[in-house]
């Protein structure tokens, strides 16, 4: 169906290309999580812990000093050659994930119900190595094991303190990534998670994807798919209540060239709108289109595995 979402916006002539994750982004997230989790009441309890989740992230942001950070200087070559400054593989022998990670856990004990408890006992007398091996596969999309799927969300937490930390240290934004490249994260080359039209002044009408890993922001024209570029084939689903009406800001944006979809959340029906919380909450979503089975999911999204595997 045709709507709002695919019109070109209004009065913005230069937005900026990349956008840079707030200091304050977890708590942004964890306030959203927290409104979702009272809202949507099927998936109340699970928002509730990711909300938790997501306060003890913005606290080891602020009051963890990891034992490696890069100097000021150390990003310039990249930033040059308009490579991602933060690319993960690059960077996963040096980043000081596994102290990150443990701060996030100390964080949790001290937020968390009964029922979590075990699996923070189960990551806490795990190796290094198993560790490590959680880690890659959640940041090469890879499922993994129905019994380790509960630490999952924990690891990916802890990467994303990781990786946050570090595109606070970048000295500016990265350019905007060409067009052979539009679908991935300018600062650590993940895939976004959803994508977003803003509502501030300077980006009012423009749609950024956000990165799954490092919450980056980059521009990307309206209605355009971010897979194959391809633009008339697209369509948009949605969740309803009971009355006809949106159920949230949120809307799948399938595209029938390439048959995969992305989220798409407009700021301007709910302003506190955040993608990656927003698609958590839109679940229902992803079910609905993975039993069409005619769509694959593209966002990559570290807490949710369901349309990740395909």
């Amino acid at each position: 169906m045709n709507h709002a979402y695919g019109n070109a916006p209004m009065g913005v002539m230069d937005p900026p290309a990349v956008v840079l994750p707030d200091p304050g982004h977890f708590a942004v997230r964890a306030q959203r999580l927290h409104a979702l989790s009272e809202r949507i009441e099927p998936l109340g309890a699970f928002l509730a812990f990711m909300a938790q989740l997501s306060r003890a992230q913005q606290v080891v942001l602020e009051r963890h000093q990891p034992q490696w950070l890069p100097e000021p200087d150390a990003f310039a070559l990249a930033l040059k050659h308009g490579m991602p400054p933060l690319g993960v593989e690059a960077l996963r022998g040096d980043v000081d994930f596994h102290t990150e990670f443990a701060a996030l856990l100390d964080a949790l004990d001290l937020a968390i119900g009964e029922a979590q408890r075990p699996l923070l006992a189960e990551l806490r007398k795990m190796p290094r190595s198993g560790i490590d091996q959680l880690a890659t596969r959640v940041l090469t999309g890879d499922a993994g094991l129905p019994s380790q799927r509960g630490l999952m969300p924990l690891v990916a937490a802890g990467l994303q303190v990781a990786w946050l930390r570090l595109a606070l240290r970048l000295p500016a934004p990265p350019q905007r990534p060409p067009p052979e490249a539009r679908a991935i994260c300018p600062c650590c080359g993940s895939l976004p998670v959803a994508s977003v039209i803003q509502i501030d002044q300077i980006r009012s009408g423009v749609r950024y994807l956000q990165c799954g890993l490092c919450a980056t922001q980059w521009y990307l024209e309206r209605a355009k798919c971010s897979v194959c570029d391809q633009t008339g084939k697209l369509d948009y689903l949605s969740l309803e209540d009971e009355t006809g009406e949106p159920l949230l800001p949120v809307q799948a944006e399938t595209c029938g060239d390439c048959h995969t979809y992305l989220k798409i959340v407009p700021r301007e029906f709910d302003a506190q709108a955040e993608p990656l919380a927003d698609d958590l909450a839109s679940l229902a979503l992803d079910l609905l289109l993975a039993e069409k089975g005619e769509y694959r999911r593209s966002g990559y999204n570290p807490f949710l595995w369901v349309g990740n595997e395909g």
